[in-house]
């Protein structure tokens, strides 16, 4: 399981066993993880950092940060299509608000990051 949390670290943990396998570096304002078996790689959407950790599988036990790439600001929900290994990435232009920021009407924005 890869698990983003609010310290900026990604808890990869074993599903099996409950055990942190290691934790990584990622961004600030995780909302989403996912893995992707076919290319052996996990992501992290940081909304508030605007970057996508990308996270290598090297063995069940080692995980490496591969980069962090560059998004938009508030680019937080994510999907990965595991057919063509892209990663889909939604924001919009954000009006400041509390406890959030809202989205601009009219500006909604599909990321695609292919490798």
């Amino acid at each position: 399981m890869f698990i983003g949390c609010h310290n900026n670290l990604m808890a990869v943990v074993d599903a099996t066993t409950g055990k942190v396998v290691t934790t990584l570096p990622i961004g600030a304002g995780v909302d989403a993880n996912r893995f992707d078996p076919g290319t052996g790689l996990a992501f992290s959407s940081n909304g508030e950092s605007a970057t996508l950790t990308v996270v290598h599988e090297d063995s069940p036990d080692k995980y490496t940060v591969v980069e962090n790439v560059k998004t938009e600001k508030g680019a937080r929900t994510m999907e990965v299509d595991p057919k063509t290994h892209n990663v889909y990435l939604v924001t919009a232009d954000l009006i400041p608000g509390r406890p959030h920021p809202k989205a601009k009407p009219g500006t909604f924005r599909l990321l695609i990051f292919a490798k």
